[in-house]
């Protein structure tokens, strides 16, 4: 009988070695542990800031990628416009008129009022289809197709 006096009747399993140093009350006339005032405004706010500043990020990431964009357009326009004022123009292009760029077969190129679709024997001619451009009013060319 002394023997089972000595044994403790709770589970080990849910006897803490050091309950003093738990985070949390240990029985139920503990005292409960909660987070400061002070300590829940700082992790809300903490929290708004992650927000904030992943959204600020994005954004930011959104218009490089469109200004990335635009500076591949601007490229694209400059070497369609060094063809066009390299090649061969029979006529003298008009602002805001549709025309048609043409790479021939010894790699020069040549400005045409035809279309790919109007006259195909004759474009064949002409040579491979590169562009159908407009003229701009700053003598820039703008890629229609």
């Amino acid at each position: 009988m002394a023997e089972s006096l000595k044994q403790n009747p709770i589970d080990k399993d849910k006897v803490a070695d050091n309950p003093g140093l738990l985070p949390y009350a240990h029985h139920v006339g503990g005292v409960p542990i909660v987070p400061t005032q002070e300590g829940m405004q700082r992790s809300s706010a903490l929290s708004s800031m992650d927000f904030q500043t992943d959204l600020q990020l994005g954004q930011i990431k959104e218009q490089m990628e469109l200004l990335a964009e635009q500076a591949r357009s601007i490229q694209r326009r400059k070497q369609v416009s060094e063809w066009i004022y390299s090649a061969k123009i029979s006529f003298k292009p008009e602002v805001n008129h549709v025309y048609h760029l043409y790479e021939r077969e010894d790699g020069s190129f040549t400005l045409s009022l035809l279309s790919p679709e109007e006259f195909a024997s004759s474009a064949r001619q002409l040579g491979r289809f590169v562009h159908s451009v407009r003229l701009m009013g700053d003598h820039t060319w703008h890629i229609e197709r």
